[in-house]
């Protein structure tokens, strides 16, 4: 669609899969269940603070849609001061989080929602710098595009 309403769709479906793939798929084994679990718990409370910050600070101006609405402001403070797209980086955190709290399988298709979100922030950044030009400049200063000090 013309606001990217295609990406959001893949995303939804990606996440149902997640979702389903956790309750439905194989278990953990045994001698991996705590040490997954653990790092599911650390991966949760991230997600969780990446997220709702980025929620946070965008305000009026959050939009399921890659296209920013017309009212929209950048903003670079909060978790954007981080990272770019910290709602993604909390939806990533938090589909794996449920994969090692869960199930291996549904890695798979967080691999697949990590995929799918790194080629909708490209198409979002395309559309923020159209908006607001001075978003080549932040981009050059916030490297990391979803999870601070790592991607």
């Amino acid at each position: 669609g013309r606001r990217g309403e295609g990406w959001v769709f893949i995303q939804m479906i990606l996440l149902v899969g997640v979702a389903a793939a956790g309750l439905l798929g194989a278990r953990w084994p045994e001698n991996l269940q705590l040490p997954a679990l653990v790092t599911a718990m650390i991966c949760g409370v991230a997600g969780v603070w990446l997220a709702s910050s980025g929620v946070r600070t965008l305000g009026k101006s959050l939009s399921p849609l890659p296209k920013p609405p017309p009212p929209s402001e950048l903003k670079e403070s909060g978790a954007y001061a981080l990272v770019r797209h910290p709602i993604y980086g909390g939806i990533l955190l938090l589909s794996l989080a449920w994969s090692l709290a869960l199930s291996p399988w549904a890695l798979i298709l967080t691999a697949a929602l990590a995929i799918a979100l790194a080629f909708k922030s490209r198409v979002e950044e395309r559309w923020l710098i159209d908006r607001h030009p001075t978003y080549v400049g932040y981009r050059e200063r916030v490297h990391r595009r979803f999870v601070p000090h790592l991607w």
